[in-house]
């Protein structure tokens, strides 16, 4: 197997594992538990896993003070757009909402271009375009009704402060940093915000049935701990577009487990509408290279001679 099967293989079980979040989340709610508490859970459990891969890799856990300070911002910045889109499943069904937190890329486009004056291609307007029409298409379904606003904000903020993530994580002082000890004290200072919210009114609920444990065990391994494994390794063997691009598969299996899993219905309006958001922030992501593969396929078919009479 070549480098390039292995990483596509890897890029493509990143994002279906980050996808399975609505998959062990939901069944936590219907158990009586609270996004913070899940969230504390997952985040608690995640964290000696990470250690644990650290140390088999051989990474180390050192960071300077400046290193500190930026991975508490990032962390808090992980944390709440993972608050902000658990709490969006309570008002909106899971793969919708997992459609909306996709157009973080588009949002950072718009940051790059907004603060650090990168340009802001025509194609990427136009997706931008077609992305808000496609969660407009979400907004109101076939039958009138229309999402949860609340919903709908929350979705969004978690894209935003993920957006903010990226760009920040890019700009800071960590590009040095393996990428593993990144994530490791991301999770650990990104739990902070959950303790505080437990410790400040928010009630600490536990799995009602035993069997429930498994499901705060599997949102520690697979859409954290392999999934963050998986995106980084799938980075070194094909880079980080192809990556991006394999990302469009997280909200694709959110929707799969909604409607196999927990019977969630997709209208064909809703149906149009998360195409439209995956097409757009597809071409986005793609930037240049999607011009690159066109211009090859139009030499493919060139342009015959006229004949003159």
């Amino acid at each position: 197997m070549n480098t390039k099967t292995k990483g596509y293989i890897l890029g493509t079980v990143a994002a279906a594992t980050y996808g399975m979040n609505p998959l062990f989340a939901l069944p936590l709610y219907n158990g009586g538990m609270n996004p913070e508490s899940v969230l504390f859970f997952r985040y608690l459990m995640a964290i000696p896993i990470l250690a644990l891969m650290i140390h088999a890799r051989g990474r180390s856990f050192r960071v300077n003070r400046r290193e500190a300070l930026t991975l508490i911002g990032m962390g808090l910045l992980v944390a709440v757009s993972s608050l902000t889109l658990f709490q969006s499943y309570n008002f909106m069904e899971a793969g919708i909402a997992s459609t909306i937190l996709f157009v973080y890329p588009i949002m950072v486009a718009l940051i790059m271009s907004l603060i650090f004056k990168e340009k802001l291609s025509l194609q990427t307007g136009i997706c931008l375009l077609m992305a808000l029409g496609g969660i407009a298409m979400l907004y109101k379904g076939g039958d009138g009704t229309t999402l949860s606003l609340t919903g709908t904000i929350l979705a969004l903020l978690s894209a935003l402060t993920y957006a903010i993530y990226i760009v920040g994580i890019n700009q800071s002082t960590l590009k040095n940093t393996a990428t593993l000890t990144v994530t490791f004290y991301v999770l650990v200072f990104g739990v902070s915000l959950f303790i505080i919210r437990l410790l400040t009114g928010v009630e600490l609920t536990i799995p009602s049935k035993w069997y429930l444990w498994a499901n705060l065990l599997a949102l520690a391994i697979f859409p954290t701990a392999i999934s963050f494994l998986c995106t980084t390794s799938a980075i070194q063997y094909i880079g980080s577009t192809p990556t991006a691009i394999l990302g469009a598969l997280e909200p694709v299996t959110a929707i799969i487990f909604g409607i196999t899993v927990f019977g969630e219905r997709i209208t064909p309006r809703e149906a149009m509408g998360i195409a439209l958001i995956l097409i757009a922030v597809t071409f986005v992501i793609a930037g240049g290279s999607i011009t690159l593969y066109m211009t090859r396929f139009r030499k493919m078919f060139p342009k015959l001679p006229r004949h003159h009479k």
